[in-house]
């Protein structure tokens, strides 16, 4: 058995050779497996672009009150309660 390192450089040689293979025979979907992880993979890039482009038009938007942009979430507060004059000083 070989060290470590040398195992992982043939490992590492393997997948690419395996990855150069599948280019150069135009093959790159052995099974149905391939097909799956494929689509997964680029459905979790199109949902992180997608989340990245609405971010990027919510903070530039022009159609949006700029001024003041947290105005529809200010509640008016108001007083409940008794003062309890016992605790001031």
């Amino acid at each position: 058995m070989g060290t470590p390192s040398k195992d992982f450089g043939q490992e590492l040689s393997d997948q690419v050779n395996d990855v150069l293979g599948r280019l150069a025979s135009k093959d790159m979907f052995q099974s149905t497996w391939d097909i799956v992880a494929f689509a997964i993979f680029f459905t979790f890039i199109g949902v992180v672009l997608l989340m990245a482009l609405l971010v990027l038009i919510r903070c530039f938007c022009c159609c949006c009150d700029c001024d003041s942009p947290r105005s529809y979430n200010k509640v008016p507060r108001r007083k409940v309660g008794i003062d309890n004059k016992a605790m001031e000083p």
